[in-house]
């Protein structure tokens, strides 16, 4: 275990997906979020450890589609983001990132934007995906939730006094 090198945070309010992140621990995210607060309603928020590309802003998640239609945090490993990565690239889709994880950000934006129903969405990635992964997405269009999905990693869901809340560690 050697620690977490990035954080970040995704909050949606009624008009747009406010996103924070950086390079090092939650406190350097803290600091950020002290001097440009951000407000909404929901939110997601990741510690990274990292698996695919080095420890930077640009690989720190949450990762945005390059459509903007979804953003995504991801526990786990996707085994086969590079085929996916060049499939999308043949759809316009971009990636900025070295990470698998802006890879299933654009492959949810993929199907989201095929179908316009979420849950087909995600259904739809999770079965082209290979590999043990807990997301969890917002869509920028859909203002009242948060979607989770796992396969193979942890993933916990709560409902406390403030709200629901989802956890995979």
């Amino acid at each position: 275990y050697r620690g977490y090198d990035s954080a970040g945070i995704a909050v949606q309010s009624e008009n747009q997906l406010h996103v924070a992140k950086t390079r090092g621990r939650i406190e350097d995210l803290q600091k950020i979020c002290r001097v440009s607060p951000l407000t909404g309603t929901l939110g997601i928020g990741h510690t990274r450890w990292a698996t695919h590309g080095e420890p930077s802003e640009v690989n720190a998640h949450p990762h945005m589609s390059s459509d903007n239609s979804v953003i995504l945090v991801h526990n786990g490993i996707i085994e086969n983001y590079a085929e996916l990565r060049e499939m999308l690239a043949k759809q316009g889709y971009t990636v900025k990132s070295q990470t698998d994880t802006e890879v299933a950000s654009n492959l949810v934006a993929y199907y989201y934007n095929a179908s316009h129903d979420s849950l087909k969405a995600i259904s739809e990635s999770m079965l082209r995906i290979r590999g043990s992964f807990a997301f969890a997405i917002l869509f920028n269009d859909i203002k009242v939730a948060i979607y989770v999905a796992r396969k193979d990693s942890p993933l916990i869901v709560g409902i406390g006094e403030d709200g629901y809340f989802a956890a995979s560690d």
